[in-house]
């Protein structure tokens, strides 16, 4: 389950300034220090007490912010919803806005609250907020919140951070903890970062301070990695307790989260399976003979049948729900599609193995975090010879071979029954299985150019482009995607008709041949025609970095792009120049364009591959000198006499 606090962010919107009243000496001041911010916080409090009662961990948790609007902006700041759920309840909430007259602020409550459920896209989970409204707010007011929550369960503290998309002014968290409680953190990003901490004991409670002054904005930058791996933050772990001389444990180790994890997970799927379910199980794996045959089989229907819906409702958001109800009911989450694929394995006499693991969104290792902090997302594992499959379920047109792209090198949580379990990585999915391979043939017709293409695509090419094309079921929305997905030499591009073959094929390449024109692409000059035939520069042009950029980006997946233009020599005429080879090879990717004349033909090569998920900041310049040398290679053209 999460705790979030929904702050909208807002863009630069050209407005009038609205609002006379004088500016106060705090808007001035952070107004100067911050010009180019939307807001400063100059209060976040956190007070967390974790207390042992009746043999139960108690934790209640209190928030105060204080926000200074810094620019006209502030107008459209005043919603602002508060979330909770099973897991965190709210017990209080009162807020204001503080509106300067001239000579003081003046407080203004907010005496609206109004709670409801939030709706996912699909239906409802357990989530529910608090909505309000600021009052009177303008250029310089004050957002003030306070609240308190519960948090029902201790292996579920929240993660604490030191920084935010927004500058801090002054920032503090207390965490006081019974004696009897054992509590440790880890620390994540702290280097660097000026946080002063002590720690004390009062009573016989140990009390834990941080505290922050003046912490710039950091800047989350788009494709850049999970805010997780940038902001500072500290995850508290409550490790066990002491009740009567013994120890309780909670979250020692790896072994107390799988135990809990497993205790979730042993009595589902207790009733007889669905007579239906069984019946279709036994039909997809009649005429098979392999058991990887039956697996793939069985995961393929399970992808196509059961429709991935995110669904929570308090302990629900770890408990899959049962083979049967997922399967008459046709839609499930993460857990209930890897329950259905568990339960249609066992028809089959194959083993399949629950297994938890976190998205790429979420940097810990079960080692270093060994809460619920560390994973996101559940799908079904197999071991076949020696070797591991990740089944997930939730994806569409997935082999069996290609994990999803969201989980590649994370670590996987498999269970094997009470006590049982092992940790291993999903593999990094190799570049020449992400293949975008295009082959076209062209002549010139005039100055326009006359052709046909055939394209080839595989692993997460293939799945991306199958889910974008399944909801266009009309020839005429297919080719009109395909003018934009095909699209080369210039906007005059136009394909006249097209083939699909192997369309929505799990095991198979996707292929698609095309006939297509490109009016007016080719230049000519007395008796000289010039013609560029790098018609495709696009994909290459999506790793572009801004001169400023300050963090890594982060790709989906490895691919490799392989593009080949046999051009037609006219007849009468002679290549007087083409152009050099050229090739750029570093730690990211690499690069080549090449060319060579065959008879009355020119046939031009173009290739690249990458080579790694992330491109770090520290070779963001030797990348783009290898772009920059690549981009004027791309303008070279073929002169004909």
């Amino acid at each position: 389950m999460r705790y979030t606090r929904i702050l909208v962010l807002l863009g630069i919107l050209s407005i009038t300034s609205f609002g006379n009243a004088q500016e106060s000496p705090e808007f001035i001041k952070y107004k100067n220090a911050y010009p180019d911010e939307y807001l400063a916080r100059l209060t976040s409090q956190r007070l967390i007490d974790i207390s042992l009662k009746d043999n139960q961990i108690k934790i209640s948790q209190t928030i105060e912010e204080e926000d200074l609007l810094l620019n006209e902006t502030a107008q459209f700041a005043t919603e602002e919803s508060v979330e909770y759920s099973s897991f965190f309840l709210l017990d209080k909430i009162e807020a204001a806005s503080l509106v300067y007259d001239g000579k003081k602020y003046r407080e203004y409550e907010v005496t609206d609250f109004v709670r409801k459920d939030e709706l996912s896209e699909s239906f409802y989970d357990d989530t529910k907020s608090v909505n309000f409204l600021y009052p009177k707010l303008q250029q310089g007011a004050i957002k003030k919140l306070n609240y308190t929550t519960s948090i029902t369960n201790p292996r579920f503290l929240s993660p604490v951070y030191f920084g935010n998309v927004y500058p801090l002014v002054k920032q503090k968290v207390e965490i006081v903890v019974d004696k009897d409680i054992n509590l440790r953190f880890k620390k994540f990003n702290m280097e660097g970062v000026d946080v002063r901490f002590r720690e004390s004991e009062k009573r016989g409670r140990k009390i834990y301070t941080w505290e922050l002054e003046n912490q710039d904005a950091y800047d989350l930058e788009s494709n850049g990695p999970s805010p997780k791996t940038i902001l500072p933050h500290i995850i508290p772990i409550i490790s066990s307790y002491e009740d009567k001389n013994e120890e309780v444990p909670v979250l020692n180790g790896v072994k107390d989260l799988y135990n809990w994890y497993y205790s979730l997970i042993k009595d589902i799927n207790q009733e007889e399976l669905d007579d239906e379910l069984v019946a279709i199980t036994n039909d997809l794996i009649a005429s098979k003979t392999s058991e990887i045959d039956k697996v793939k089989a069985i995961y393929y229907w399970v992808q196509e049948n059961i429709k991935y819906i995110d669904f929570e409702y308090a302990l629900g958001g770890f408990i899959p729900r049962d083979a049967n109800a997922v399967f008459q009911k046709k839609f499930g989450d993460c857990k209930d599609n890897s329950s259905i694929l568990k339960e249609m394995f066992k028809i089959a006499n194959i083993k399949g193995n629950l297994t938890w693991l976190g998205t790429r969104s979420i940097p810990y290792s079960y080692e270093d975090v060994p809460t619920p902090a560390a994973d996101n997302h559940m799908i079904l594992t197999y071991e076949n010879e020696g070797e591991t499959y990740f089944l997930d379920a939730t994806g569409r047109y997935l082999p069996l071979e290609i994990p999803s792209s969201f989980i590649q090198g994370k670590e996987a949580l498999i269970e094997n029954g009470e006590g049982d379990y092992k940790i291993v990585k999903v593999p990094i999915v190799p570049a020449d299985q992400n293949l975008y391979s295009d082959v076209v043939n062209i002549k010139l017709d005039g100055n326009s150019i006359k052709g046909n293409g055939t394209l080839t695509l595989t692993g997460y090419q293939k799945s991306n482009t199958f889910n974008y094309i399944e909801n266009r079921d009309t020839q005429e929305k297919l080719l009109e995607y395909y003018n934009s997905f095909l699209r080369k030499g210039s906007n005059r591009f136009l394909v006249e008709n097209f083939e699909e073959k192997n369309k929505y094929s799990y095991e198979k390449p996707f292929e698609v041949e095309y006939n297509f024109t490109i009016k007016d692409y080719a230049q000519s000059l007395n008796d000289e025609i010039f013609i560029n035939l790098n018609l495709y520069k696009t994909s290459i042009n999506a790793y572009k970095i801004k001169e400023d950029r300050k963090t890594n980006i982060e790709f989906k997946y490895r691919s490799e792009d392989s593009i080949t233009v046999v051009f037609e020599i006219p007849e009468g005429k002679e290549v007087t120049y083409l152009p050099e080879d050229v090739s750029v090879d570093n730690d990211f990717m690499s690069a080549s364009i090449s060319y060579k004349k065959e008879g009355t033909q020119i046939i031009y090569t173009h290739a690249y591959k990458t080579k790694k998920l992330i491109l770090e900041k520290d070779t963001h310049e030797a990348f783009r000198k290898s772009l920059k040398k690549i981009n004027k290679a791309f303008k070279e053209v073929v002169v004909l006499k």
